[in-house]
């Protein structure tokens, strides 16, 4: 009886000692910080590429790596306050991208950080250069906005008639909000287009006020600017665009992937991957200082063909074999 009795004192302290003993497994994990402007369902396809990216370099989420999450839900103004948690919880290295990327840099000069950005890095100062980062940040850049005018002159091909352009941006995000309208602006000129009109929306019934100025001053057609803030209202912008019929050319898949009609743009998702093998790289022992910045050189043409049928669009053969998708 006293055998049995102490087996079972046994199991039963084993048992208490399991929950335990998974703490310290996962503990012992190294941790990486992610940090986004936007939120986790407007992220889920560049989540599974970043997490590609890990796998690619030898990690798996709760295997052998941890991830803490840092969700600014569009409030940029939460974005020092969620860098300077992961810096208190002392994460090996950070992944962010956009405007996270500042208040990244400006939390830590010590943990690495691994970016995704659409602007020129260097003229930012946040690397010495791309081939020699120099200090705790790099990663990739992707050039949305040097791209203006290779998305107006596809949008001119779609759409013959066009010759008043509006513009949409978000001043939340003043930086990139400048350089759009700037690179737009050349790039109407130089094609002898109109720039009729820049409405600026960084909340949900901003981007409903935009549509109703655009009702009164009938563009011909709408530039979306690059911004994380956009990509997080997709739903809210295509529904509108429809509404009112106007013809509009945005940077990603993924309005398209859900009826806009047209995007150019870097591949989002290979840059989140490359992110995700950078920071597998840095976890082995890699420094950021010694990681050339990656320069994102997969650009995608994706047209949703119904969409444009919808708006009395005919797609021209040339610019269906130039397509790398048309969704039906």
């Amino acid at each position: 009886m006293s055998t049995r009795r102490d087996f079972i004192t046994l199991l039963g302290g084993a048992a208490a000692m399991w929950p335990m003993a998974a703490r310290a497994q996962q503990a012992a994990l190294p941790v990486i910080g992610l940090l986004d402007p936007t939120s986790p369902d407007a992220e889920a396809d560049r989540l599974r590429a970043f997490r590609r990216g890990l796998k690619d370099s030898g990690y798996v989420e709760g295997e052998n790596v941890a991830i803490e999450y840092r969700w600014a839900e569009n409030q940029i103004d939460r974005l020092p306050a969620l860098a300077a948690d992961l810096v208190r919880r002392q994460v090996a290295v950070i992944a962010t991208r956009s405007t996270g990327v500042f208040a990244a840099k400006s939390a830590t000069s010590t943990i690495p950080i691994v970016f995704t950005l659409s602007e020129d890095p260097v003229r930012l100062g946040l690397v010495s250069s791309l081939a020699r980062p120099g200090g705790n940040l790099t990663g990739v850049n992707f050039f949305s906005t040097e791209l203006a005018a290779k998305r107006l002159e596809l949008l001119r091909e779609l759409v013959p008639g066009v010759a008043r352009v509006a513009v949409l941006v978000n001043p939340a995000n003043a930086m990139r909000a400048e350089a759009t309208v700037k690179d737009v602006q050349g790039a109407a000129s130089a094609m002898g287009l109109k720039m009729i009109e820049v409405v600026r929306a960084s909340t949900s019934g901003e981007i409903n006020a935009a549509f109703a100025a655009f009702a009164r001053e009938r563009p011909d057609a709408l530039f979306v600017g690059t911004d994380p803030f956009f990509t997080s209202r997709r739903v809210q912008l295509i529904l509108l665009t429809a509404r009112h019929a106007l013809p509009t050319t945005y940077a990603g898949r993924q309005y398209p992937e859900i009826g806009g009609l047209m995007s150019y743009g870097s591949n989002t998702a290979d840059a989140f991957r490359q992110v995700g093998i950078y920071v597998g790289r840095i976890l082995k022992g890699a420094k950021p200082a010694d990681l050339p910045v990656v320069q994102s050189s997969k650009f995608e043409l994706v047209l949703h063909a119904e969409t444009a049928r919808m708006l009395g669009l005919t797609v021209s053969p040339s610019l269906l074999a130039t397509a790398d998708e048309v969704i039906e």
